[in-house]
């Protein structure tokens, strides 16, 4: 009987050194819904929404305008930031909770959209951290060898599920997309990611029934609620843990960062977390939560989008960004700024 020959050896493909990211793109809802335009339903004032949460102004979009729309034009001006065609993309990944299908996915629909066709492309339900982890993925499909531009997006339309007359999470809720091009880089422009989960918590926030429920004729339709105070509890004194070691495993100071773009949930939650770090007063805090609301998956690319709006000098600065929301989910990493 013959010996068999032995396997070859399989070959791997070998990426950059690091990645980082290369542009940045932003599209806010059409319609700008005042505290004064939500207050009558539960029973309150615009005085109360600011002081218990910062929101001035929140950013919907109009009947029609779906999440996928968002995200295909802030897709679009990310790419032309990066300088690159989007034929060129190796993976599409797209944070969100509110696509209007369960399948096919978002990333998808955008990818043929955008013409990144035959990029792989998926969707990722990791809601307000969804963004950080897309991040994360990115950054290890560019080191691995096996994308050499990928394009991440975080996006939603949460309008859909606000309920006018809750007054939990309803009236911070809005719509927008962020989008980030990822690329190879000599050096590395992304941290090693802090990431997890806490599932004993899983009915804190999100959806108040189920599509099954929906169908059964047992609710209308699932909206958001959430447990404010448990909420608040766990995202400032658990995050601040996340967002130290994020700093630590990055090897960076809270001295050396120019940027601090943590998830728009609540400017009380923002300026909570920022005191508990004891960041120096030359770290610029993102704020877009005042006027845009909070926009789940989209929110951290939107700060980041709006704060090198508003501050340009803090271009190849690095920024520490942390989402955090349903799951509960979590992530942080440090990122230099394109």
């Amino acid at each position: 009987m013959s010996a068999i020959s032995p396997a070859p050896a399989l070959q791997q493909a070998q990426g950059a050194r690091g990645s980082r990211i290369l542009g940045l793109g932003a599209a806010r809802g059409d319609l700008v819904v005042g505290n004064d335009d939500i207050v009558g339903p539960i029973d309150s004032s615009d005085e109360w929404i600011q002081q218990r949460t910062g929101v001035r102004t929140r950013r919907r979009a109009p009947h029609g305008v779906e999440a996928v729309d968002l995200a295909e034009q802030a897709s679009r001006e990310a790419i032309a930031a990066a300088g690159i065609r989007a034929d060129q993309l190796g993976a599409v990944l797209v944070s969100t909770i509110s696509n209007v299908a369960v399948t096919p996915s978002l990333a998808a629909d955008l990818a043929g959209r955008i013409g990144a066709t035959p990029a792989p492309a998926w969707d990722i339900g990791a809601a307000c951290a969804g963004y950080t982890y897309a991040v994360a993925q990115a950054d290890a499909l560019v080191r691995a060898g096996a994308a050499e531009y990928v394009l991440v997006v975080g996006a939603e339309k949460l309008s859909q599920f606000a309920r006018p007359t809750d007054r939990t999470i309803s009236f911070l809720l809005a719509d927008g997309a962020g989008a980030a091009v990822i690329g190879p880089s000599d050096e590395a422009g992304i941290s090693a990611s802090v990431w997890g989960s806490d599932g004993t918590k899983w009915g804190l926030v999100g959806m108040e029934g189920t599509f099954t429920q929906f169908r059964d004729g047992a609710i209308e339709w699932p909206l958001m609620r959430q447990d404010g105070p448990s909420v608040y509890r766990w995202a400032v004194y658990e995050m601040v843990k996340v967002a130290r070691r994020a700093l630590e495993v990055a090897g960076v100071r809270a001295d050396q960062l120019a940027a601090f773009v943590p998830h728009q949930a609540n400017m009380r939650i923002v300026s909570q977390l920022a005191k508990e770090l004891e960041l120096p007063e030359s770290v610029i805090i993102a704020d877009d939560i005042t006027t845009t609301g909070n926009t789940s998956a989209a929110s951290i690319p939107l700060a980041t989008h709006r704060l090198l709006q508003e501050h340009p000098e803090l271009s190849g600065g690095l920024s520490l960004q942390i989402g955090f929301g349903a799951g509960l989910v979590f992530g942080a990493q440090v990122v230099r700024l394109p």
